[in-house]
């Protein structure tokens, strides 16, 4: 069987995915939970049960999901196209950030290739057969990540080492991929 090879249609196809498919569902779901739970709990323990706990939850399997759809794929390009829908994802999120919440942008842009890279995890994992446990491997990434957050410049220590473990893992399975095709999973 030849090995499928993404064109240009079908890259674009997943980055747009990634922007209006992947996105909107866990800005919707979190906006509702953090609603509703700041209406019963103090709001530091509302805004940590929901960005640091259900937001990587919610936003990991949500950048992963178009990519279980995919059949004769190889493993680089089911990364390429995980690498896709998270930039996607991240474009979408970082607009929101900077231009509804109003937070500087500086601060939004290593977010851009987090998420890219982190969902360039979970495409590994899936071109392993081994998918939840690299999703868990990303959630617990974004997690670091967005708890070190709520605690302003604690961002620097945690946030900074998870985004590096991100680019760095995502990096070093790309380089390891092949272009076997991966079998389908069940």
């Amino acid at each position: 069987m030849i090995p499928h090879r993404p064109k240009l249609g079908e890259k674009i196809f997943f980055f747009i995915s990634g922007a209006i498919i992947s996105s909107p569902f866990p800005i919707l779901v979190n906006s509702i939970v953090s609603y509703a739970l700041m209406i019963n709990l103090p709001r530091f323990s509302a805004t940590l049960i929901s960005a640091a706990l259900i937001a990587p939850v919610l936003e990991e399997f949500a950048k992963a999901y178009p990519l279980f759809f995919r059949h004769g794929e190889t493993e680089k390009s089911i990364m390429i196209l995980g690498f896709l829908t998270g930039l996607g994802f991240g474009i979408a999120e970082f607009l929101f950030y900077v231009y509804i919440l109003k937070v500087p942008a500086l601060i939004r842009v290593p977010t851009l290739l987090f998420h890219a890279t982190n969902t360039m995890i979970i495409a590994h994992g899936i071109g392993q057969n081994k998918s939840f446990r690299f999703y868990l491997f990303a959630v617990w990434l974004h997690f670091l990540n967005n708890f070190s957050a709520l605690y302003g410049n604690a961002w620097f220590v945690g946030g900074i080492f998870a985004t590096i473990v991100s680019y760095a893992f995502a990096w070093y399975f790309y380089r390891k991929s092949t272009e076997q095709t991966i079998e389908h999973w069940t």
